[in-house]
């Protein structure tokens, strides 16, 4: 029987994952002041996989082969794939960073419901009273 997994460096695409952190970490964006200067803000982006996988690696890395998303969430599943250690601390490392930029920036609460499983409904205690009772 064939290896049907693709010969992926898994080094490589561990370093490559927290370069594309450090780059969300990193970003900043161009503001112009009042008085005509421009200047760069930190404004740190929340990691995707998504992104990673089907943008971030292609423009960034043109000659490391990258899997589909699809065969990232299947090895993320699968104990016996040569890449599924790695890919769960690349999963862990992006869910980290994500929750410090919500908790810390107030950012992205979409995504923070959808993918972290955070929620923002409060939790009301109530409590029914049948009779009062006076002295």
């Amino acid at each position: 029987m064939s290896n049907k997994h693709r010969d992926i460096d898994i080094d490589k695409l561990k370093e490559i994952s927290l370069e594309y952190c450090d780059e969300c970490i990193d970003n900043t964006n161009e503001i112009a002041t009042s008085s005509g200067r421009i200047l760069d803000v930190k404004n740190r982006h929340l990691p995707t996989i998504q992104y990673f996988l089907l943008h971030w690696i292609r423009r960034t890395h043109k000659d490391f082969y990258m899997l589909k998303r699809t065969q990232f969430y299947a090895a993320l599943k699968d104990e016996t794939h040569p890449l599924s250690n790695t890919i769960k601390e690349i999963d862990a490392d992006f869910i980290a960073l994500a929750t410090d930029i919500v908790a810390n920036e107030g950012k992205g609460i979409f995504y923070a419901k959808n993918r972290l499983g955070m929620h923002d409904r409060q939790q009301l205690e109530t409590k029914t009273v049948d009779k009062f009772e006076f002295d």
